[in-house]
């Protein structure tokens, strides 16, 4: 499978309780952190909830 790059550009503060504990689940601690994942429907899910706060590179 496709892996994709996740990287957190903007804050948490002042988001939603659920967005905070969807970049908890997706691995996201704090501001520039990167993780890789697998591209597959529930990680694009979670990544379509908190679009606004990341960036996301196909590798």
């Amino acid at each position: 499978m496709a892996q994709i790059k996740i990287t957190q550009i903007k804050s948490r503060i002042n988001c939603p309780k659920t967005q905070k504990l969807t970049l908890d689940a997706l691995g996201l601690r704090k501001m520039q952190h990167s993780v890789i994942k697998e591209e597959n429907p529930s990680i694009m899910g979670m990544v379509k909830k908190v679009h606004h706060l990341v960036k996301v590179e196909k590798l």
